[in-house]
């Protein structure tokens, strides 16, 4: 081979590396439907939750079923339950299965971590953000929720909660900045890798008169065949505890931040 030869086939080699590079990378840029999420777990044992356990540092419940058991008995959309579970900040709970009565779930007191935590039947809400810092960091990585009549996670307090590689089916709202608090912050939340099953109501609830913000890339809707699952809706919220009010929803660049090529429908 000639030297020219060569150097033009080396080119053609590099050309062909840096056109398969690239892409990859747009192919790593642009949402896709769900995939990688694990299948519901099977509860390795069961434990009646009478008080509420605290857990500050790292809790690994080893795919325990928690459910309540005396005070913590109740179910359904009472307010004011108690949780199963109180993290404080900077607190970690990971391979949990909460089963029924799950009472009001989880509330974390500051930034907190959820891995592969799994609601078999949602009772007041799945779990609860309560930091008061702007700066105020929770995660929900894995796992999955079922059976909430309203809400999967409720926003109280301030921050930014994201949520990844998650499940939920038959569901009120899978977040919701609270409308009505006496106390209201600026909340955003990110959701990306999210499988959403029908029947449901909304994947995202949000305060536009507060700042808050939705972002949500790479969700999946499964049968919703009458698109009646609204992937992000604007109110208008309130500090008197009335029925917050509706803007509007879908994408509008400002609170709702999605594309219609980050949503998939099956």
């Amino acid at each position: 081979m000639s030297a020219s030869a060569s150097v033009s086939a080396s080119a053609s080699a590099s050309a062909s590396a840096s056109a398969s590079k690239s892409a990859s990378a747009s192919a790593a840029k642009r949402p896709s439907p769900v995939s990688a999420l694990g299948s519901w777990p099977t509860a390795t044992g069961g434990k009646a939750v009478t008080s509420t356990i605290r857990v500050s540092g790292s809790y690994d419940g080893g795919l325990q079923r928690f459910y309540g058991s005396g005070a913590l008995g109740g179910s359904g959309q009472g307010e004011d339950q108690d949780p199963v579970f109180e993290l404080a900040d900077g607190a970690v709970l990971k391979n949990v299965v909460l089963g029924a009565p799950a009472a009001d779930g989880v509330h974390c007191l500051g930034s907190c971590t959820l891995q592969n935590v799994w609601w078999q039947d949602v009772g007041e809400d799945a779990a609860t953000f309560k930091g008061t810092s702007p700066s105020a960091t929770y995660l929900v990585v894995g796992g999955g929720a079922r059976k909430a009549d309203d809400k999967v996670f409720q926003h109280n307090g301030a921050g930014t909660l994201t949520i990844r590689n998650f499940q939920v089916a038959e569901f009120g709202k899978l977040y919701r900045s609270c409308g009505n608090c006496e106390t209201q912050y600026k909340r955003h939340v990110v959701i990306d890798n999210v499988r959403v099953t029908g029947p449901g109501k909304v994947v995202a609830g949000i305060n536009a008169n507060y700042g808050d913000t939705a972002t949500l890339s790479g969700v999946t809707v499964v049968g919703d065949s009458g698109g009646d699952i609204t992937i992000c809706e604007r109110f208008q919220g309130n500090t008197t505890g009335a029925e917050p009010s509706k803007l509007g929803s879908g994408p509008d660049g400002t609170s709702c931040r999605y594309s219609a090529s980050g949503i998939a429908y099956k």
